[in-house]
């Protein structure tokens, strides 16, 4: 009897009970983002009615056949030059931060790469501050631009339509940051102008200029 117990005891221990696998319920598919709608009243109006308006009137008097064909903004550099208050860290500060409130992004300093002793230049000195604006803001701050800021600048009647640069590129100065609504003339140090380069993806100087001119540059030749 004892030897029947000890055999069943060892059968016993050695049977494993293996526990049931669960089957895994199959993973639930993501649903793709929707697309961003932008208002033509809103932030982004220019944009909205870029893609809405300025697009299908492109491809159909251009004969576009491909939406990626139609031009755009590709970026918008605007670049402040320093060299005459390079001595005087706080006139640079000053300044940095009223391009920064234009253009509503950090802007990068310039500084010099080599020492020119006729210019009381050193290496490493601040000479310059640049801001590249990419997609949406692009568009915002060109809005704000032909929009609001060109039209307060006294007796304007129009931008020149020749300052291409044969690429499909366009570039225009500013007098005065003063023209920007951001920028408080009671609180200005000194009246400062900027560089404003609009970089499309144009491969000709006609087609960025009927880009623009819908998108509201006001052209005079």
């Amino acid at each position: 009897m004892a030897e029947k117990k000890t055999k069943q005891a060892a059968t016993e221990e050695t049977t494993v009970v293996e526990p049931v696998k669960k089957e895994k319920a199959p993973a639930k598919k993501k649903a793709a983002p929707a697309p961003k709608k932008y208002s033509q009243d809103g932030r982004y109006r220019l944009y909205a009615r870029y893609a809405e308006e300025i697009v299908p009137a492109l491809m159909k008097e251009r004969g576009y056949k491909n939406v990626m064909q139609v031009p755009k903004i590709d970026k918008i550099v605007v670049n402040m030059r320093l060299g005459d208050i390079k001595d005087n860290a706080k006139s640079i500060q000053t300044a940095i931060g009223e391009l920064g409130q234009i253009t509503g992004q950090k802007p990068v300093v310039c500084k010099a790469k080599k020492s020119v002793a006729n210019f009381k230049v050193r290496e490493g000195m601040t000479i310059g501050a640049k801001v590249t604006l990419r997609g949406l803001r692009a568009y915002e701050f060109f809005d704000k631009l032909v929009s609001i800021a060109l039209p307060r600048v006294r007796d304007f009647r129009g931008i020149s339509g020749k300052s291409f640069d044969g690429r499909g590129n366009y570039a225009l100065g500013v007098k005065e940051q003063i023209i920007f609504p951001e920028i408080s003339y009671e609180l200005v140090e000194k009246l400062r102008g900027f560089d404003v380069a609009v970089i499309t993806t144009a491969k000709t100087d006609d087609e960025a200029n009927a880009l623009l001119t819908k998108l509201g540059m006001p052209f005079k030749n």
